[in-house]
């Protein structure tokens, strides 16, 4: 079977089972839906899986699962889940920029990605590890490396090294920065609030003041 026909017809059946569970109508409601999951015991791990596999190479932001696993479970079953999860959507994210819209998904990536291009020839694990570690699972990034010129395996492992770290952390202190988050006051909020409002500012007049530099050079 070649390898294009075998990613699609993986996600179709992926797609299928996670629509037998009742995985997409319990989403509907996220606190039917961490009832439904503990409650199926076992199949709430495929489920929660399944459902993570299929919907964030597609759109869903990965970091909604992974944040949700430790509210449901004790950290080494989230962790444990949050890590296969991941592992599968990007598995998924990434056959599908490879083998099935590989033209059509490389017109559509930003021209910022190409500055990758020669770290990934010369260092692909040590580059696919980092770009993980820094920027997790977007899609766009599982799209960029799957048109680019790193193996499958050397994007598996290397992808495997990147998360570790980050979801491990988000894993064990997720619960206690949830409860942090909801104890705290409107004050701290706002100052939060602030404070990124600041950050993005200045990020955006430094973005303009390089792009007229490069301009005028």
């Amino acid at each position: 079977m070649k390898p294009r026909l075998a990613a699609v017809l993986a996600v179709l059946a992926m797609l299928a089972v996670a629509w037998r569970l009742g995985a997409f109508e319990a989403a509907r409601d996220p606190a039917a839906l961490a009832q439904s999951l503990v409650a199926m015991g076992a199949w709430g791990y495929l489920a929660f899986v399944l459902s993570y596999t299929v919907l964030q190479p597609f759109g869903v932001p990965g970091t909604v699962f992974v944040f949700a696993a430790p509210l449901i479970w004790p950290w080494p079953i989230a962790f444990a889940l949050s890590m296969t999860g991941t592992m599968a959507a990007s598995v998924v994210g990434f056959s599908f920029a490879r083998f099935v819209a590989r033209d059509w998904v490389a017109r559509r990536l930003p021209a910022r990605f190409s500055r990758y291009e020669q770290s990934l020839a010369e260092r692909g694990f040590a580059t696919v590890a980092l770009l993980r570690f820094v920027f997790w699972m977007p899609q766009v990034l599982h799209a960029f490396l799957g048109v680019s010129r790193v193996g499958f395996w050397t994007h598996f492992w290397g992808s495997l090294v990147g998360y570790v770290v980050p979801l491990l952390l988000v894993s064990y202190f997720g619960q206690k920065l949830w409860e942090v988050m909801r104890e705290a006051p409107p004050s701290t909020w706002a100052a939060v609030v602030s404070a990124l409002l600041c950050v993005g500012i200045t990020t955006w007049a430094l973005r303009r003041r390089r792009a007229r530099l490069t301009e005028r050079a």
